[in-house]
């Protein structure tokens, strides 16, 4: 089965939204993104690519359908029209692409790739979560087959119930690293299944897939990524980087888009520069590294320290969840008075069994990202609160590291 992206609307809403920040303050800046593997024992088959190499060229035929654009018209008041016409007008550029394959010298029919994306930051900031879309569908057909659809639906229907009847207001962030387009429209029915069935139909925000959410009349949900406060810093002097990225947001969506992630520099980093005045503006926060059990306490500290009622804000946890870790998170800022969701991934859209095990042993999901690298030239970095998901040329982390008076280890 020849693979084709069915809309240009099938990816994360942050894409759109940063687009359009990029559109209206940066739209000559020059790119680099670069792909991770962060399972490095982990192999590509040689067919995997070449398919992959394959579908990334059908890109070039998807585009905004008028009824696309009025559905986001309707359902996303922030997009201007001058955007939406530059949107209307986009084509995805294969050519900005460059796959490489590096066989492996024990079978050079398996290996390792090597991704990037090149052209305007206006361009290809729509081709990251698409390439990773796309090359977890290409790996689960071509190198591992171990696995089968059976029983999705059913299970992500289970997993929605357990968490409403935990009372954990979730949303499903699936779309980078699910194991096929199929795979996250199962998932996806089921959830709107346990919703249909359940008493608390608040629980359920919606989808950070625009496509999925207009399909399926759902709240479409996300903000702002790392890459928005990489770009700005490394196109300014890192002084008050974080800062000048958020001002910069909330000039253009005011109060619309207010969540922000805290730690592409550390979220201790990002503490310093969040102000009372953008604590107050900004809505929520998102925890995407480190340990997530910290994080709404060292968070409720923060905001008194600025005089501000912290039970107002809110805290959605995005990093690597499960039910066991929403339902602990859920009742530890329920202890403190603190309002929190989660966006759930990866154990929504890529959670199989091993058929050769019986369906015993986890399918393990691929655990690849796509960062962005330089702007106009100059390298850019994230620096997490996990110091395995740290990203960038090492010797320029470790001088931003300096800048910030982070320790290097």
């Amino acid at each position: 089965m020849k693979f084709k992206s069915v809309s240009i609307l099938d990816t994360d809403l942050y894409k759109f939204t940063m687009q359009q920040a990029i559109f209206r303050y940066h739209p000559t800046a020059e790119v680099v993104y670069r792909f991770t593997h962060r399972d490095t024992h982990r192999q590509f088959s040689r067919r995997c690519i070449e398919k992959f190499r394959e579908a990334l060229n059908g890109f070039s035929d998807v585009q905004l359908t008028q009824d696309e654009r009025a559905w986001l018209q309707d359902k996303c008041k922030f997009f201007t029209p001058a955007y939406l016409d530059y949107l209307q007008s986009y084509k995805f550029k294969p050519e900005q692409i460059s796959v490489t394959f590096l066989p492996s010298s024990d079978d050079p029919d398996m290996g390792s790739v090597k991704i990037e994306a090149r052209g305007l930051w206006l361009e290809t900031v729509l081709w990251e979560v698409p390439l990773m879309a796309c090359l977890c569908e290409m790996y689960f057909r071509h190198t591992d087959l171990d696995w089968e659809y059976l029983g999705q639906q059913e299970l992500a229907k289970h997993k929605a119930t357990c968490l409403l009847d935990a009372r954990c207001t979730f949303s499903e962030f699936g779309t980078r690293r699910r194991r096929s387009f199929f795979a996250q429209d199962l998932v996806v029915r089921g959830l709107i299944n346990a919703i249909d069935a359940h008493e608390w139909k608040e629980g359920f925000f919606g989808t950070s897939n625009v496509y999925f959410a207009m399909r399926y009349n759902l709240n479409v949900v996300g903000t702002i990524a790392h890459e928005w406060f990489m770009g700005i810093a490394a196109l300014g002097d890192y002084s008050d980087a974080a800062g000048t990225a958020l001002d910069l947001w909330s000039d253009l969506y005011g109060d619309d888009l207010s969540v922000t992630l805290t730690d592409t520099f550390s979220t201790e980093v990002f503490y310093r520069e969040f102000d009372a005045r953008r604590a107050n503006r900004w809505k929520a926060l998102r925890q995407d590294s480190g340990d997530p059990t910290v994080f709404a306490p060292r968070a409720k500290q923060m905001y008194e320290e600025r005089g501000i009622d912290y039970t107002q804000k809110a805290i959605i946890f995005s990093d690597g969840l499960d039910f066991k870790k929403a339902k602990e998170l859920n009742e530890q800022c329920q202890q403190l008075g603190f309002k929190c969701s989660f966006g759930i991934g990866t154990w929504l859209t890529n959670d199989f069994k091993k058929k050769s095990s019986g369906y015993k042993e986890q399918s393990k999901a691929l655990n690849i990202v796509i960062k962005l690298g330089s702007i106009d030239g100059k390298e850019c970095v994230k620096i997490s609160d996990e110091i395995t998901k740290n990203t960038g040329v090492p010797e320029v982390v470790a001088n931003i590291k300096d800048i910030y008076q982070i320790p290097i280890s």
